[in-house]
């Protein structure tokens, strides 16, 4: 747990007294991410709460191991029925739906953690996310951004904090594995199916031949130096006094 811990600290994530809400999706990544909280909570100094939040979007998930593994670490659970799946595929019929469909989560997720006082809510996105994330946003937006560790919603006043940046997919997999972490099936009809799929394929390819790169990546954004990109174009004709 040194590198959940060490991003904790680095990025401010966790307060004393905090009140941290987790979503828990079911899938290998948010149950260690609760597993880890939990592990650093129990050795840390710093007291806080969590509460771990799953979403019904209405394709049938069974949640009961999600329950039963919360019951295991005395962490409470709550469960929010949404027809988020309904509006996706029913009413708006939407191609690419997973970009709505992740804003119409947050928007609950984060809803319902207001509601139990967690001014906190943490994902479990981990390095491969970051980097992956990054390369979205260059093919697809031609943009150089990824998501940041701690985000501050200020129209919400909540933090989304990432406190497995620093963990790369093996350990993840590695970590599931070995505390018996349940995984429940993804019911979504887009799951496999979506362009994070194609860039996942491609950094696994660029890895083959560039097996640090997801540490690279994490230095160049931790060390980022703005003057060595373009500024943007001016609109003044030919710098004309």
């Amino acid at each position: 747990m040194a590198d959940v811990k060490k991003a904790i600290v680095d990025y401010r994530m966790i307060s004393h007294g905090d009140s941290v809400a987790v979503g828990l999706s079911g899938g290998k990544d948010s149950g260690v991410l609760l597993y880890a909280l939990w592990a650093v909570r129990r050795i840390s100094p710093v007291k806080f709460d969590i509460h771990a939040i799953s979403l019904d979007l209405g394709f049938g998930m069974d949640t009961g191991p999600l329950k039963e593994y919360c019951e295991r670490l005395e962490i409470p659970f709550h469960l929010l029925p949404t027809d988020i799946g309904e509006i996706i595929f029913d009413i708006r019929n939407e191609k690419n739906p997973c970009a709505l469909c992740a804003n119409l989560r947050r928007g609950a997720l984060n809803g319902l953690a207001l509601e139990l006082g967690c001014r906190k809510v943490a994902l479990g996105h981990h390095l491969d996310d970051v980097v992956e994330t990054f390369f979205m946003s260059l093919f697809y937006n031609g943009q150089f951004r990824t998501f940041e560790p701690n985000t501050y919603l200020d129209r919400r006043d909540i933090h989304m904090i990432r406190p497995l940046i620093y963990l790369e997919q093996e350990t993840v997999q590695e970590l599931a594995l070995l505390e018996k972490i349940p995984v429940v099936p993804n019911p979504c009809p887009a799951s496999g199916l979506t362009k994070r799929e194609e860039i996942k394929m491609l950094v696994r390819e660029l890895m083959n031949k560039y097996p640090d790169l997801r540490k690279r990546m994490l230095t160049a954004l931790q060390t980022a130096d703005l003057r060595n990109l373009w500024p943007p174009p001016g609109n003044d004709q030919f710098n004309e006094k």
